[in-house]
C-alpha cells in the first residue's frame, strides 16, 4: 500500500486511493461521500447509505485529513467529496483505472482494486492485533462472520498462532 500511495503523483489520485484504504470504504461509499459528511472537527467521516442502506462513522487520521484538505484546496469539490471532471459523481470506472495505472510505477505486480484496498484496510488491522469486533464496526458488517471470511489470515498472523519460529 506504500508503494502504491507513494507512486501515486495526481493529488485527486491519491487521495482517493488514500480515502479507500484508510478507512476501508466499498468503492460505492467513496463515491457517494459528500462533503458534509466530513466532520474535521472531530476526526470523523460519516458513511451513509452503505451496503444494506445502513449509516456508519469512522475514524480519520489527521494524515489523511490533511491530505483530503490539501486535495480540497487544489480542486474545491462543490457537494461530492470527489467530483468527475464536469461535475457529478467521480466514476467507478475512471477509480478503477487510477487503481490499475498505479501499479505499475510502484512495482506491484498482482491485480488490484478497489476492493483490493478495502481487504487490504482490514488484513493490516488484523496483522496489528485490532481485535476482530472493531475491524467489524469498521467494515460496516452485520455479521462477525462476514468479517472472519472477508480477512484472510496472513503469514505472519499464521506463524505466531502456530508458533512457528
Amino acid at each position: 500500500m506504500g508503494r502504491l500511495i507513494a507512486a501515486t503523483e495526481n493529488l485527486k489520485h491519491k487521495a482517493i486511493i488514500v480515502t479507500i484504504y484508510s478507512r476501508g470504504l466499498r468503492l460505492n461509499e467513496l463515491l457517494t461521500l459528500k462533503m458534509s459528511d466530513i466532520q474535521s472537527d472531530r476526526n470523523l467521516l460519516l458513511i451513509r447509505g452503505a451496503k444494506g442502506n445502513k449509516d456508519r462513522t469512522t475514524i480519520l487520521s489527521d494524515t489523511t485529513l490533511a491530505l483530503l484538505r490539501k486535495y480540497y484546496r487544489k480542486y474545491r469539490p462543490k457537494e461530492l467529496l470527489f467530483e468527475g471532471q464536469f461535475g457529478g459523481s467521480y466514476s467507478a470506472k475512471s477509480v478503477s483505472n487510477i487503481i490499475k495505472h498505479g501499479l505499475a510505477p510502484a512495482k506491484i505486480n498482482t491485480p488490484a482494486s478497489a476492493h483490493t484496498l478495502r481487504h487490504s484496510f482490514a488484513t493490516h488491522l488484523l496483522e496489528d492485533g485490532t481485535d476482530l469486533r472493531y475491524i467489524q464496526v469498521l467494515l460496516g458488517h452485520s455479521s462477525p462472520k462476514t468479517t472472519e471470511i472477508y480477512t484472510r489470515v496472513s503469514t505472519r498472523n499464521l506463524r505466531e498462532m502456530l508458533r512457528v519460529p
